[in-house]
């Protein structure tokens, strides 16, 4: 039987998409367990001038890349426009999303399907966070950080540091 030639396997570049105003620790929990899925993870901050963020998008650059330091293969960066116009810059080949409850799961099939057919490449993979997350979104932080309540265990600690100092402000 001659031998057969093994071309390397394509790296899989993943990205996780999303505002993470702030990130939380389910964002966290997800980029996480995604670094051990893919070759190279590459979370994208949207740049969305509708939105009135409580943090910078220079902020929220600098609290990703402090939190994912550790990771190697996790890269912090921004992108404007259609994602799938940004994942075929980034060579990606899987979007990742995550999904906390059904009402997620309704709108992320939507853009998935959405994505798909935009460029039927590009794979949507959902993850589910840790059980202890499901319920933990960036909105309810940012909610319960300007009624005054504590954060902790929400969001990593320079991350908490941020806010407090951010919504203490007079």
């Amino acid at each position: 039987m001659p031998a057969r030639s093994m071309a390397p396997a394509e790296k899989i570049i993943a990205i996780y998409p999303g505002s993470f105003d702030p990130v939380t620790n389910g964002h966290l929990d997800l980029i996480e367990r995604a670094s051990k899925l893919f070759d190279r993870l590459v979370v994208a901050l949207l740049l969305n001038p509708d939105k009135e963020p409580l943090f910078s998008v220079e902020e929220r650059v600098e609290m990703l890349q402090e939190v994912v330091k550790r990771l190697r293969n996790v890269e912090v960066d921004t992108f404007g426009g259609l994602l799938v116009d940004y994942a075929r810059r980034k060579k990606a080949r899987v979007l990742l999303r995550g999904i906390r409850a059904v009402s997620d799961y309704e709108y992320e099939l939507q853009m998935a399907l959405m994505n798909r057919q935009l460029e039927p490449q590009l794979e949507t993979v959902f993850m589910l966070p840790a059980e202890a997350y499901s319920y933990l979104s960036s909105r309810l932080v940012r909610e319960v950080a300007r009624l005054g309540g504590s954060v902790r265990g929400l969001v990593p600690p320079t991350v908490e540091a941020r806010i407090r100092a951010k919504v203490s402000r007079p």
